[in-house]
């Protein structure tokens, strides 16, 4: 098995999907082979790949799974009970926009081959993969354009290569930035409840021997305010058509901050996360997970057991917040709804 981390979490070797299971980092480095529909289902909503790119590529690779499952079945029988999967698999997660862009280009496919769909749909899904580290990789130079040496950076959540195909949108801008010797340090924050700020975006960081402070989501405010950080850099979810974006928990209030301290604020995704048919961040559906994971940890208890929780696993920054937006097609500063469709329609 070829475990070619950090540069992948996701790998499709000999017709089965391997994943990272992220839950796990960084105590413990272990795959899983997923061979089902349903099992690439599960591992979407149970967060063993997180991320919007991953789970639009999981996705994808979950299609030609059911696939795989269904290739002794006549045509319209197989095209039945795969389009059954690409439901389930679009209910695994709601707000993440690549998830339906990535099933809607595997059920065009699917319809667009009456004969040899398998292999159609297996190139399919490799190229929506292969498609993501590029762009990733373009926009790692767009991104780091803006930025300049000695540069100190804060980012949340995890946007690296275990979010998307490989090399990852926020962390992509970072990581072209440190190779151009332009980076000094990077402040991550823990993003709790799930912590992927101090359990994958740090790890991914130390991997690769860049320098990074963790902080406690709390402590945000003044390290913007004393250590000087010059930006903030964010991946996002889905992004709407006047360019308001949904991305982890915290990230409006990181936005906020950072108008308020002066420190400069980037969005950095793929065009397939830009949802043209959502006006604003309003007709967002915000995913809301179970309480307990606010009010336990490691299946311990953190609070009374009569104590309920809130837990939004995303919020909605206004482009107004925003600086700049860097997609692979291009840098968008001060988004508006006609600076998007001009960059889109490119």
């Amino acid at each position: 098995m070829n475990k070619s981390l950090p540069n992948r979490a996701i790998e499709w070797q000999e017709r089965k999907l391997i994943l990272l299971d992220q839950r796990r980092l960084p105590a413990e480095t272990k795959f899983l082979v997923i061979d089902s529909a349903s099992e690439a289902s599960n591992a979407i909503r149970d967060m063993v790949v997180r991320g919007a790119p991953a789970i639009g590529i999981t996705a994808g690779y979950g299609v030609v799974l059911s696939a795989i499952s269904c290739q002794q079945l006549p045509h319209h029988q197989a095209c039945e009970q795969i389009e059954r999967d690409i439901n389930n698999l679009a209910a695994a997660r709601p707000t993440a926009v690549n998830l339906h862009w990535a099933l809607q280009r595997m059920r065009d496919c699917l319809h667009n081959h009456a004969k040899d769909w398998l292999p159609a749909l297996e190139q399919e899904a490799i190229a929506i993969q292969q498609e993501d580290i590029d762009a990733n990789k373009t926009m790692g130079r767009l991104g780091a354009q803006f930025l300049y040496k000695q540069c100190k950076v804060m980012t949340h959540c995890n946007a690296g290569a275990l979010a998307t195909g490989g090399y990852g949108t926020a962390l992509g801008v970072i990581r072209t930035a440190f190779a151009n010797q332009k980076l000094q340090k990077v402040v991550a924050c823990e993003t709790r409840p799930w912590l992927q700020g101090s359990r994958l975006t740090a790890w991914e960081l130390t991997q690769e021997k860049i320098p990074v402070e963790l902080i406690c989501d709390s402590a945000a405010a003044s390290v913007l305010r004393e250590r000087k950080i010059d930006w903030v850099i964010v991946g996002a979810d889905r992004v709407a058509a006047n360019g308001d974006v949904a991305n982890k928990i915290g990230t409006c209030g990181l936005a906020i901050l950072a108008r308020h301290l002066g420190t400069k604020f980037m969005v950095v995704a793929p065009s397939s996360t830009f949802d043209l048919d959502c006006v604003n961040g309003d007709a967002i559906k915000i995913e809301v997970r179970q309480s307990e994971e606010v009010t336990h940890f490691a299946q311990q208890s953190l609070t009374s057991p009569e104590v309920s929780a809130w837990n939004p696993v995303f919020d909605i920054t206004p482009a107004n917040l925003i600086d700049v937006l860097v997609c692979e097609k291009g840098v968008i500063e001060r988004p508006n709804r006609q600076r998007i469709a001009q960059i889109l329609n490119k």
